[in-house]
């Protein structure tokens, strides 16, 4: 079955040919990502982030910093349990992680959160106000933009996201003031049967026999009435990619062992919160190990719905015992797989939402937006783990000591991803270049 545009062939035009170039990129033009990389001589090993996000805000004091001397208004109905790593406990509803916690640093301490419910602030590191020209590039756009891609026919930024009703929470990031080449790859859908890459079905995209008559086709058609005069060795190289089965290969997990995927424990609807998130949940985490095995550079995934206010949606507590079980059994079993794969000190795994959640317990039994102080995970990439970061009062409202900024954690990333922030820039619409984070800002040392 083709899927190539009904107009395509014949009497195709060499502007269509060459949009077809960036059809499998979800309308990024590969041939900008290929010159980059051929420019700048890219020879390093292939070192890759994959970021959880936790879509609405999760709760610090229920997860990874439980009051239990609080008052009952405060310390809520969680108690902790002990991990592997002397005096570090975390909730009784993650028990996995609990004896994995010598591979994660906890941050405690997260500071700096405008308190928008929105993923730009952790995809990006920048704020929303006093935004140059075309907006901040996001994490995984830069990445694309200083490194390019590992091989040609594989994106080095892909963006994974269940469809939301708020797009703006599982947003994987905007490529800004970088353009449209820099976007991410955004294979979404309602599950991962029936993954579509921007209107490629991945199945469609598997018919290699299909696939290749019609592009023969359609190369035949461009030869003949020489619209492929003048096109550049990139132009034809991001052609290729609707001829490989690399990206298929790796966004299809029928091809996984049916116990990994079990391990990872597949989706399903009752796993999206209250309708918001879509049934893949744990399918993403598997998704982004074969994404970073197959090439890419950065993966980023929206997680869920953690925004627990209260009635008619349940109380936090009530969410929590449903959303952390689930969590708790794909992140570490993410992790293992890494590890057994060789990967884990390669790639360099983050999880956080925007920012905490209050203290005190709400009348309705949630708790609301904090963005004074919040909690994250960092784990592979080299760093020093089974440590915590920071703390907080004896409340959980503010950070106490070590105070962990967002930005220093995009500098540990672009640090364990081969970037020098010393001296890698990207320029805005006006030429003017930009440092990847603010001055002052460098990677966490206790993690170094």
């Amino acid at each position: 079955m083709s899927f190539l545009p009904r107009q395509a062939c014949p009497g195709v035009s060499r502007r269509s040919f060459l949009q077809l170039g960036g059809l499998a990129m979800g309308g990024l033009a590969l041939p900008q990502l290929l010159r980059a990389e051929a420019q700048s001589g890219i020879t390093r090993p292939h070192k890759s982030v994959i970021m959880i996000f936790l879509s609405g805000g999760p709760p610090h004091q229920d997860m990874v910093d439980l009051k239990m001397d609080a008052p009952v208004e405060i310390r809520g109905e969680f108690k902790p349990i002990r991990t592997n790593v002397p005096g570090l406990d975390i909730c009784e509803h993650l028990p996995k992680l609990s004896k994995m916690m010598d591979r994660f640093a906890v941050i405690r301490s997260l500071v700096g959160s405008e308190g928008k419910h929105s993923s730009y602030q952790c995809v990006t590191g920048r704020v929303g106000p006093n935004q140059p020209s075309g907006g901040w590039p996001s994490f995984g756009s830069n990445v694309a933009k200083l490194q390019g891609p590992v091989v040609e026919t594989v994106p080095p930024f892909v963006g994974l996201a269940p469809k939301m009703k708020n797009a703006t929470w599982g947003n994987s990031g905007q490529p800004g003031f970088l353009g449209q080449a820099y976007s991410p790859f955004r294979p979404n859908a309602d599950g991962m049967s029936s993954m579509v890459l921007n209107g490629v079905t991945v199945d469609q995209l598997g018919e290699r026999k299909t696939l290749m008559r019609t592009f023969d086709k359609l190369r035949r058609e461009a030869d003949a009435n020489g619209t492929l005069e003048g096109a550049d060795q990139y132009t034809r190289q991001a052609l290729s990619i609707l001829t490989s089965s690399k990206l298929a290969d790796a966004l299809d997990l029928e091809r996984e062992d049916v116990r990994l995927r079990d391990q990872y424990g597949r989706g399903s609807p009752e796993n999206a919160g209250y309708g918001d998130a879509g049934p893949l949940m744990n399918d993403y985490f598997l998704a982004a190990r074969r994404l970073v095995e197959a090439g890419v550079r950065v993966v980023t995934l929206a997680y869920g719905r953690w925004d627990w206010h209260g009635k008619p949606h349940g109380t936090n507590f009530d969410n929590a015992r449903h959303h952390l079980p689930v969590l708790d059994q794909g992140l570490t079993t993410l992790m293992e797989d890494l590890r057994q794969r060789g990967l884990d000190k390669d790639v360099s795994v983050v999880v956080w939402g925007e920012f905490g959640r209050t203290p005190k317990i709400n009348a309705n039994g949630g708790r609301d937006h904090w963005p004074q102080v919040a909690c994250g995970l960092l784990a592979g990439g080299g760093m020093r783990t089974g440590q915590v970061i920071g703390s907080t009062n004896h409340l959980g409202e503010y950070a106490k000591d070590r105070p962990v900024h967002f930005q220093e954690v995009f500098a540990t990333l672009y640090n364990n991803l081969g970037i020098d922030l010393n001296s890698a820039t990207v320029k805005d619409l006006q030429g003017r270049p930009h440092y990847l984070v603010d001055d002052g800002m460098k990677p966490i040392a206790e993690v170094g």
